[in-house]
């Protein structure tokens, strides 16, 4: 079943990436006593979440941030050290923290999983974005089309603040 408005993120383990060192941090950590936008992306590099996804939140982080929200985090199914190089890479280091959930733990416990095994990914996020307010759920956006970053993109989660 697909997390929803009102409910709780479940408390599972995931990756902190960050310049010089990864920390494993629990989402009731993490999510605690802060309001954070968390957006979900299927994988790094690929090409609309490079391309499409990411650039919005990364161009708009000021804005976010000054309308009460204390961070921005992406969080994808892939390992630290990708998740990492996807930071580097895109510029993002600083401005948005890179969460990894490598065996797609919070993926499959928030209900926000789908299996890309045709394309050859295997198990992955859906792509989503939410408003979390003390590691409660208060917006959830689902992106309908594949390929697209429209329903859960920064415009739309902006909207929403």
């Amino acid at each position: 079943m697909t997390i929803a408005v009102g409910d709780s993120l479940p408390d599972v383990k995931l990756k902190v990436v960050g310049p010089d060192e990864i920390t494993e941090v629990s989402t009731s950590e993490f999510f605690g006593n802060k309001k954070v936008v968390l957006f979900g992306v299927p994988g790094a590099f690929t090409p609309t979440c490079s391309n499409n996804h990411l650039p919005g939140y990364l161009e708009n982080a000021d804005t976010i941030l000054g309308k009460g929200i204390d961070a921005i985090a992406v969080i994808a199914v892939n390992d630290a050290f990708v998740m990492r190089a996807w930071a580097r890479f895109t510029g993002g280091e600083g401005k948005i923290t890179f969460l990894a959930d490598g065996s797609g733990v919070f993926a499959k416990a928030a209900g926000l999983e789908q299996d890309m095994s045709a394309g050859g990914m295997g198990l992955r996020n859906k792509r989503f974005s939410m408003i979390v307010d003390n590691g409660k759920v208060t917006a959830l956006n689902l992106e309908g089309s594949p390929g697209q970053a429209v329903d859960s993109g920064a415009a739309r989660l902006l909207e929403q603040l």
